[in-house]
């Protein structure tokens, strides 16, 4: 729950930030988010991941000929190569054009908001492929 958490209150704290159109709040918000990913998202990813690996093999479960199982795999590999080809680096790149900005003069809101939505499109494939995942694992479904 705390990697669900994490990847949907990050979303919903960065609409927040965005919208006050401050390059400190928003510069400052992904940087918590940078961190929060650090300390949370990725253990929590190795973590489910192992878990559920042990847990399979404990149950005496086939892993790829059980469906909710091989499924919930599938859709953790595909949030996992989201994040790490999508969602971080463009997160970085937020990070780094609201750097060393004290105010909004001359900053290039176009390039910001097309990175922001990217991120953001990026981001809800993220959550929902584990959220997907977590219904399946807890259903139990497909079979």
């Amino acid at each position: 729950m705390i990697f669900l958490g994490n990847i949907i209150t990050g979303l919903f704290w960065m609409h927040f930030a965005v919208k006050t159109k401050d390059l400190k709040i928003i510069n400052h918000t992904m940087k918590g988010i940078i961190k929060a990913d650090s300390y949370f998202t990725i253990p929590g990813v190795i973590i489910i991941t192992a878990g559920g690996f042990m847990a399979a093999i404990y149950g005496h479960y086939p892993i790829l000929r059980t469906g909710w199982i091989f499924w919930s795999i599938v859709m953790f590999s595909i949030s996992g190569l989201v994040f790490g080809f999508k969602v971080a680096p463009l997160q970085k790149r937020i990070y780094r054009l609201t750097s060393n900005m004290e105010n909004s003069k001359g900053f290039d809101w176009v390039n910001f908001h097309k990175t922001y939505v990217a991120w953001d499109i990026w981001g809800l494939i993220a959550i929902l492929t584990p959220l997907a995942a977590f219904i399946m694992m807890t259903l139990k479904i497909p079979k």
